[in-house]
């Protein structure tokens, strides 16, 4: 299957921060992309669209180098970004004259459509837009030029639940066809457990995984039991342990192994995305 997106040793310092990231995305997926603030995760996006110098590293796009094609590898790539990155005192049919000639594959019809759909008022100045407003007008202008890949970076970040709700039902639309990808970078990891394919997890600028959303789900596990079931080796499985007084509660990552360790003796359950991310966090902590 044709990989979208391939990222192989990206490297970028600074004095109290460095990034190192490999992994891959499958065309026609949603890849969820998650970490804590100051993990690296918007500093990997500025990167793969070469808005930052890279240190060293690699980055192919549709299976073109995202440095020596980058105009083409742009034209099929569509950006919704937390913050509005628009002229805000222009209207969307003045900010379309603005933007079509940038995309030779824009269309106008397109655009015209999906502000119908999402209720945008073709003649009122952005600046006008509530938040939930400006984050359909940028998705309007990423489909309005048939991108391709579409890359999220905390695109619900703020929003009321029916919005959130809202934008994700598009999400899961868009790549129904297997023509369009999403990279959607957020730390409400609740919109990933519903609508993403793959997780990616980064750390301090490391990966931790980059997995299929259900073997996320398969290996890693929340065990809860009495503290008198730990010893030294069996705190050693896991990678973060929470006690209490009434017994301790702790992350694995193999599943599998936590349950032939306690035999029947602890229970095992499903792990949410952010348990994941909260207890690795705070064990490399």
């Amino acid at each position: 299957m044709e990989n979208v997106l391939e990222v192989n040793d990206l490297k970028k310092s600074y004095p109290d921060f460095a990034l190192d990231m490999t992994f891959t995305m499958k065309m026609g997926f949603i890849m969820g992309f998650i970490g804590p603030n100051g993990a690296g995760k918007t500093t990997t996006i500025k990167l793969i669209m070469n808005l930052l110098q890279r240190d060293a590293g690699t980055v192919r796009l549709f299976g073109m180098d995202n440095l020596e094609n980058e105009i083409a590898v742009k034209e099929r790539i569509g950006f919704v970004y937390d913050d509005n990155h628009f002229y805000e005192e222009l209207t969307p049919m003045e900010l379309q004259a603005i933007l079509a000639p940038f995309y030779k594959r824009w269309d106008k019809q397109v655009f015209n459509t999906y502000l119908k759909r999402f209720d945008l008022p073709r003649g009122k100045k952005i600046q006008q837009f509530s938040k939930g407003m400006k984050a359909k007008f940028a998705l309007a202008v990423a489909l309005s030029h048939h991108a391709e890949l579409i890359i999220l970076d905390e695109p619900t970040s703020g929003l009321d639940p029916v919005f959130r709700r809202e934008l994700l039902d598009i999400f899961a639309e868009m790549i129904e066809d297997g023509t369009r990808s999403i990279l959607f970078s957020t730390h409400i990891t609740s919109d990933l457990d519903r609508t993403a394919d793959y997780i990616t997890f980064i750390n301090n600028g490391k990966l931790i995984f980059s997995l299929e959303k259900d073997a996320v789900f398969e290996t890693y596990a929340l065990v809860k039991g009495s503290s008198e079931l730990l010893d030294t080796e069996m705190k050693k499985q896991f990678v973060g342990l929470r006690n209490s007084p009434y017994g301790f509660e702790g992350l694995t990552a193999d599943a599998d192994a936590a349950r032939r360790m306690f035999d029947g003796r602890a229970l095992i359950e499903k792990a949410s995305l952010e348990e994941i991310m909260l207890y690795t966090v705070k064990g490399e902590a």
